[in-house]
């Protein structure tokens, strides 16, 4: 605190010194200064177009009557405007700059000084009311100096490589009272918004993008009198919610796009009435879009896109002057009808992707013909493009994919002359179609006409000269038996994708010369291709990010790819010899598959370097041995999903996993490794899913819910066909919290995403097998609600752990093959999710709870070969069970076995003596009876009477009776399958 002071009475009395000195500056002295400095920094090009330039004077002229320089009456420069002049240079602390004491201007704004930082001493400036040094290349700290111009009423530093870290933002701002426009985009302030900006009543412009944020914004602030513009977009740490708002608020642009903002967006919003901008697009948002919002009848722009807005969709056609309309990727009711977006004839750019549409919208926009953008994927609108929609001669940018659109592809679209961007993928368009339906298109870059019921004609009549020339094409599922000849004279293609067509043969040489610098993605998947001509040890693209020829036939050495390369997918092909350690070098990768080929050797070390790139490393199903890389992960790991099954590994686990922090996929089942089981993985924060099945893992499993492994994410785990023994602890399940409720969110695949490009992510989907009842299957996607457990054809012993009945929201469980004993537990009903149950071949006795019948999803169960006994439970989903499900139990009776169930007419218990129990061997009815009778007389003569009687009677019930009490004294013991 003492420091403290000490600084800001040093600081205070630097300022005086600096201002007496800063005042004897005359007029010619400030003249020179101002020539000295413009010396200093001055590199024009005057053939730069949009800049003005600075008119040139010498050093005995008047600086007064130069290009931007503002003088007052008494002669000082007061203003100097210099903004997108072309200047260049170093600007430093002993700039004459800083000479210009009555400066209240300062605007160098859409430079060059990209080796500059901010002086500190812009504190001599300390009448500056504007600084405006934006976009010119500024960098570094911001210095501390500049929070003492108390004079400022405008700031705007947006645009530069600075940073504000080291005092924030409330240091910077707590003496700028007076401040009218704060502009600081792009700028990393990475500290909170001070509450105290909301008593700045004199604020009229805030502007703080890209500024990484923190904490939560003041609300507050959105009540300023003067206030209208606000921006805070692209900060994902900020939080907050809109508040209510009163009548007099006079904002006109609102952006908080890109931020953890929640909550509603409130009725009071129609207070807004000056508003032109509102971008909410990509938060949290919740509930209904409020009733009032038609009446921002101002509005020009409104995104609402990437929330969690629900409810119908209102009219919004008295919004006639919007020029952008966002509300896609949102979870709106069904039933929203759209025929008002006829009345919005203004709207240049129209976003609906993903809302639950179900109608033919396309009749709607006949009239729209301002149009020039419009995008609405995902949907599921349906019928014909109707010729009225051609009408739209302005359009740039058409996305219809992923919906259920038909017809044929017309050659309507060529009226669309200035059509830069059109995919209709994903639809059932049917016929055939060829180039020319898209010819004199000569701005089109992107064509997309992926997996509809298209066969794509090709020709060769075509020259460079009339075809348009492509950055992008997609002609996927188009039956293209053949790479198109229109090809060899696209130069320009970026991306290329033809997955799942019928091409055969080899990948032809002039497709690497004609885009040898400019290709990035190329897909070849689900076709018969055996090669490349020539058989490249290189591939030839110097600038490919994307190569993806999984499921085809290449035969050889798989070829490496350039430095640039971030996925390479080559998987389920027939490629041989070992990993080419140069695939090391590639330090861009994020996904290296090469599983389901016949490659074989051990892997090279150098793979573990990549774990700081890579996000999947899938090497599944060859013939790899020797032990895993014992470096397969560092400090800072990005890999999330690591596959090395259906290989010959050996050895122990490596370690080294435990860095891999980000990991959620782990599977090296089905190879030789030779371990205890590895607890420590338990550690891994975000680990989903985990396979160890068909090794070698041996001993016991200490409790699993130990704090030091908790398994808190774990959703899937498989160490079937291992050697794990001894009993498991009750509790070994309490920490699986992932497993513990029921998934109440929508359904996705689970996997990895690239997020290479903004436009095109790759997804890699993740895939498993799980054993049900002895048989396979194969998931080729795995849905983020499902949760499994198998731990059979292992030597567990004991009673089922009792934490099992926690896990609600698991739907496989398999303990079968072990040596389970004790009875079923009578709680497993309260896993109302469950859909497949085995306990097969285990030592469990006892009775087939009731309580089970609470399954109601159970689709599979298997108790057979235990030793189970009593009746089959029997309705519900019991019901659609076989014999199957309850062989090698004797004693089960009951459908849908043949044997019955006897009835039994005894009484279990008869009245207690003492502290002693014991079964009653006749028939409840007769006891009565015989207590009277046996209370008359006591004799010898009335005893064998009685002895006569009930062995005449009941012999044969009581011999069976006896019988069954010795043969079921010891279980019978099946044999075991493994």
């Amino acid at each position: 605190m003492a420091s403290f002071v000490l600084q800001t009475i040093s600081l205070a009395y630097l300022l005086v010194l600096l201002t007496c000195t800063a005042s004897l500056l005359s007029h010619d002295e400030e003249c020179l200064a101002l020539f000295e400095f413009k010396q200093t920094i001055l590199h024009q090009n005057s053939d730069a177009a949009g800049f003005q330039t600075i008119r040139s004077n010498t050093s005995d002229s008047d600086c007064c009557l130069s290009d931007g320089v503002v003088c007052s009456n008494t002669g000082h420069v007061i203003g100097l405007d210099w903004s997108g002049s072309s200047l260049s240079g170093v600007i430093n602390s002993t700039s004459t700059l800083f000479r210009l004491g009555h400066l209240q201007m300062l605007n160098l704004s859409m430079n060059n000084f990209v080796e500059s930082q901010i002086p500190s001493e812009i504190v001599r400036l300390k009448q500056l009311r504007s600084l405006d040094l934006s976009y010119s290349g500024f960098n570094g700290q911001i210095p501390n100096e500049i929070s003492t111009l108390a004079q400022l009423s405008s700031l705007d530093l947006s645009g530069n490589p600075l940073k504000l870290r080291s005092i924030g933002l409330e240091y910077l701002l707590q003496n700028m009272t007076r401040l009218e426009n704060l502009h600081l985009s792009g700028v990393d302030v990475s500290s909170s918004v001070p509450h105290f900006l909301a008593n700045f009543s004199s604020l009229r412009s805030i502007i703080l993008p890209d500024c990484q944020l923190q904490d939560e914004f003041p609300s507050a602030i959105f009540h300023l009198p003067k206030l209208k513009h606000l921006v805070i977009a692209n900060n994902s740490n900020l939080t907050g919610f809109l508040p209510e708002f009163p009548n007099n608020t006079v904002l006109e642009f609102l952006s908080v796009f890109s931020t953890g903002f929640t909550g509603i967006v409130p009725e009071s919003i129609s207070n807004l009435k000056h508003l032109e901008v509102l971008a909410l697009q990509r938060c949290y948002f919740s509930g209904r879009i409020p009733g009032s919002l038609p009446n921002l009848t101002q509005l020009t722009y409104l995104s609402l896109s990437g929330n969690e807005l629900t409810g119908l969709v209102p009219s919004l056609a008295s919004l006639s002057r919007l020029n952008l309309l966002a509300l896609g990727d949102n979870s709106f009711d069904i039933g929203s009808t759209y025929s008002w977006i006829n009345k919005l004839i203004k709207l240049n750019e129209l976003h609906l992707n993903r809302m639950n549409m179900r109608s033919e919208i396309l009749p709607y926009l006949a009239n729209l013909t301002k149009l020039i953008t419009v995008s609405m994927e995902g949907n599921f609108i349906f019928g014909r493009i109707p010729s009225s929609f051609m009408n739209l001669t302005r359009l740039k940018s058409l996305s219809l994919k992923r919906n259920r659109l038909q017809g044929q592809i017309s050659s309507s679209f060529k009226n669309f002359k200035s059509l830069e961007y059109l995919n209709i993928g994903y639809n059932s368009f049917s016929g055939t179609v060829s180039l020319d339906s898209f010819l004199g298109l000569n701005k089109l870059y992107l064509l997309s006409l992926d997996a509809n019921s298209l066969s794509f004609v090709t020709t060769t009549n075509y020259t460079n000269d009339t075809l348009p020339e492509l950055e992008f094409l997609g002609l996927s599922s188009c039956n293209l038996k053949e790479f198109p000849a229109f090809l060899r004279f696209q130069m320009k293609l970026t991306g290329l994708f033809l997955y799942d067509n019928e091409i055969e043969g080899l990948v032809p040489n002039w497709i690497w010369e004609n885009s040898q610098e400019t290709l990035r993605m190329i897909g070849l998947t689900y076709n018969y291709i055996s090669g490349f001509h020539q058989h490249p040890h290189f591939l030839p693209w110097i600038r490919l990010e994307v190569f993806d020829v999984s499921y085809n036939q290449l035969q050889g050495r798989p070829p490496i790819p350039p430095q640039t390369t971030v996925v390479y997918d080559v998987s389920n092909n027939n490629l041989t010899g070992e990993i080419p350690p140069m695939i090391c070098e590639v330090k861009s990768l994020q996904l290296l598959d090469l599983s389901s080929n016949k490659m074989t050797g051990t892997l090279p070390p150098c793979l573990g370097n990549l774990s700081n790139s890579l996000s999947v490393l899938d090497l599944k199903q060859n013939k790899f041995h020797g032990p895993m890389m014992m470096n397969t992960c560092t400090h800072g790991s990005l890999l999330k999903t690591i596959d090395l099954s259906e290989n010959q590994f050996t050895g122990q686990v490596s370690k080294s996993l435990a860095n891999c922090t980000n990991l959620e996929f782990l599977s090296i089942g089905d190879n030789s490794f030779v371990d205890v089981f590895p607890l420590w993985l338990g550690t891994l924060p975000k680990l989903q899913v985990l396979f160890l099945r068909s090794n070698k893992f041996y001993g016991t499993i200490q409790c699993l819910s130990t704090t030091s492994s908790p398994f808190l994410k774990l959703r899937i785990i498989d160490i079937s066909n291992n050697n794990f023994s001894g009993q498991l602890h009750d509790k070994s399940f309490q920490t699986w919290n992932a497993m513990k409720s029921v998934y109440v969110g929508e359904s996705s695949a689970m996997g990895s995403q690239i997020p290479f490009d903004k436009v095109l992510p790759f997804e890699f989907p993740y895939s498993m097998t799980l054993t049900n009842k002895g048989v396979k299957r194969e998931y080729y996607k795995i849905l983020n609600i499902f949760t499994a457990i198998d731990l059979s054809c292992n030597n567990f012993e004991g009673q089922i752990p009792q934490s099992l009945q926690d896990l609600h929201g698991l739907e496989s469980l398999n303990l079968s093959n072990n040596h389970f004993t004790g009875s079923i537990l009578p709680t497993l009903g309260n896993l109302k999710n469950l859909e497949s149950f085995d306990l097969s071949q285990n030592e469990l006795s006892g009775k087939i709870p009731q309580q089970l019948l609470q399954l109601g999803f159970l689709a599979i169960l298997n108790v057979s070969f235990n030793h189970l006994d009593g009746s089959i439970p029997q309705g519900k989903q019991f019901n659609t069970f076989e014999n199957t499900s309850y062989l090698g139990n004797p004693g089960l009776c009951g459908k849908p076995l043949s044997k019955e169930c006897k009835k039994s007419k005894v009484s279990t218990i008869l009245p207690r003596a003492s502290n002693n129990e014991y079964e009653s061997l006749l028939p409840s009815d007769k006891i009565d009876w015989m207590v009277t009778l046996s209370g008359v007389g006591s004799g010898l003569v009335i005893g064998i009477v009685i002895g006569s009687f009930l062995y005449a009677r009941y012999g044969d019930w009581l011999l069976e009776r006896l019988r069954m009490k010795d043969i079921w004294v010891r279980p019978l013991r099946n044999t075991r399958r493994k």
